[in-house]
């Protein structure tokens, strides 16, 4: 651990926060003529690569000097007065939970920037492309510090913006419809949020997170509580998505542009998941005790019902389309998440977010993989993809074929990969949920999680026979050319997700170490 206080370190996450906004300003404005290098419009992207790879040198700083033996303590904490007539504070900090959240944003958010500076993605200017690119890393890093009720609302709200632009500008085919879905659905869901968030702050009489963690509901009525988590659960749902409220999803990750998808799926949808953790479990006890059973059986009915869905979309002549696919499987994942969650146990809920981190580093991958794809063969259509590559993707270009089949199985959950942990944990917690839970129930959404783990094998393993498997001389209408494999920016920015994920898989004491104790203190009743 590195010698810095927790000033410093409170200074330090405030800068990490900071820094993209005055970023994304700075990348408005014209570059300075000896920095401009080819042109005005490599100059702008090298600043996006500049600064975010700042933000992922310090959130790793901030991890380098986090005191790894406290890990429930809030650390790296700033508390301001900002608007005292509302009280609301600029209230800053990270305990285990956050600060892999943290990291994973930063170096996701890093990747795709070191994407865009080699593939530039067409449509208007580079600089509204880099400058919303940084607005949506300050807007998920500020959901993920911040410590106030209100703040994380603004936070929450921030990257609705960068990211409707990103699908309505620079994305592919339908997007200008695609893009006021994920608008409209989000946005109505934060309305709902609000006023649940008002009513816990209210009732409680405080908007601080950590006072109302500390109180743990006492100051709230049944009542209240059930509002509150009815209201926000709401909003949190449509943006994890919870089936039924997933429909923008699809739409969404098919037409957003590459670095669009991977942080949509990496990033954004962690956001609600974490306020269930971070605000809910805590807060409102009751009220989700009360709402758990029905939380669960919504996640088990979202785990099978993304698994049919990818099933049908990969089956031969369906027309199904490869982002789309995977967009639904995270449904399924996210569906994992939830069912953790809802069992209010530490075994559920570590599971749940340990199963955010590995939905991230593998969803995060497979887009990337999915849109050098679709810039080799014009198409990410599975039909067509077979026609174009011969169905034989290990024999035109093997280490890309490789890469897309370790994406695969890590995303179905095969042990020693990232994906195992999550899910696995998840089901222990629903097989023993926590006292006064309806057992039977759980028990049955256990079983439905279980089922869709062997379709989510399927659906995967078909995926890899359909686009990877074959022999490319038994295919001459596909692509006469071989297709390009693994280049050299590709490998950098998929390497570290691939590493990760391995790592995680094989030691993920190192992130359960995080977030166990930090769970244990939020959950009340929760002994370590």
């Amino acid at each position: 651990m590195l010698p810095l206080n927790d000033t410093a370190l409170g200074l330090l996450l405030a800068v990490v926060v900071a820094l993209p906004l005055l970023g994304a300003g700075a990348a408005l404005l014209p570059a300075p003529p000896g920095l401009r290098g080819s042109g005005p419009d490599q100059a702008v992207l090298r600043h996006g690569v500049t600064v975010t790879g700042a933000v992922l040198a310090g959130t790793l700083l901030l991890a380098a000097g986090f005191d790894h033996g406290q890990p429930a303590r809030i650390q790296a904490e700033t508390d301001l007065a900002w608007i005292p007539a509302l009280d609301i504070r600029l209230h800053l900090g990270i305990d285990g939970i956050s600060l892999p959240l943290l990291v994973l944003t930063a170096l996701l958010t890093f990747l795709c920037a070191l994407h865009a500076y080699f593939r530039t993605p067409a449509g208007p200017s580079p600089a509204a492309f880099v400058a919303l690119l940084l607005l949506l890393e300050f807007g998920t890093l500020a959901t993920f510090a911040v410590l106030d009720l209100l703040l994380f609302f603004l936070a929450f709200e921030t990257v609705l913006i960068p990211m409707y632009f990103l699908i309505a500008r620079w994305g592919g085919d339908g997007r200008g419809p695609a893009a006021w879905k994920f608008i409209l659905y989000t946005l109505l869901g934060s309305v709902v949020m609000l006023l649940g968030l008002l009513v816990l702050g209210i009732e409680g009489g405080t908007f601080d997170m950590l006072a109302l963690a500390t109180d743990n509901g006492r100051d709230l009525g049944h009542t209240p509580q059930l509002l509150a988590v009815l209201a926000i659960g709401i909003g949190l749902a449509v943006k994890t998505p919870m089936w039924p409220l997933h429909s923008w999803l699809p739409d969404a990750h098919t037409a957003a542009p590459t670095v669009g998808s991977v942080l949509l799926a990496g990033v954004l949808l962690k956001m609600g998941t974490y306020g269930f953790v971070r605000i809910l479990l805590p807060a409102a006890p009751d009220g989700m005790a009360t709402f758990a059973p029905y939380l669960a059986a919504f996640a088990a009915a979202g785990i099978v019902y993304g698994s049919l869905a990818c099933l049908a979309l990969a089956r031969r002549g369906a027309g199904g389309d490869l982002k789309r696919l995977i967009a639904y499987s995270s449904v399924g994942h996210m569906g994992f998440v939830l069912l953790g969650i809802a069992s209010l146990t530490p075994t559920g809920v570590n599971g749940a977010l340990f199963a955010n981190i590995a939905h991230g580093l593998i969803t995060g991958l497979l887009f990337f993989l999915v849109g050098a794809l679709k810039d080799r063969t014009g198409t990410t259509e599975l039909d067509a993809l077979a026609g174009r590559t011969g169905a034989a993707l290990y024999g035109r270009a093997p280490r890309f074929g490789g890469l897309l089949a370790f994406g695969a199985v890590a995303s179905l959950g095969l042990p020693g990969l990232a994906g195992f942990w999550g899910e696995m944990l998840a089901l222990l917690g629903a097989f023993d949920p926590a006292p006064g839970l309806n057992r039977p129930a759980f028990l049955v959404c256990m079983a439905a999680g279980a089922f869709g783990t062997l379709l989510t094998a399927g659906y995967l393993l078909l995926v890899v026979r359909r686009v990877c498997m074959g022999d490319p001389a038994e295919h001459p209408e596909a692509l006469p050319v071989a297709l390009p494999d693994v280049r050299t920016y590709e490998f950098t920015a998929w390497t570290p997700l691939a590493v990760l994920t391995v790592l995680a898989g094989l030691w993920p004491a190192v992130l359960l170490s995080l977030t166990d104790p930090a769970v244990q203190h939020l959950l009340p009743g929760a002994t370590p």
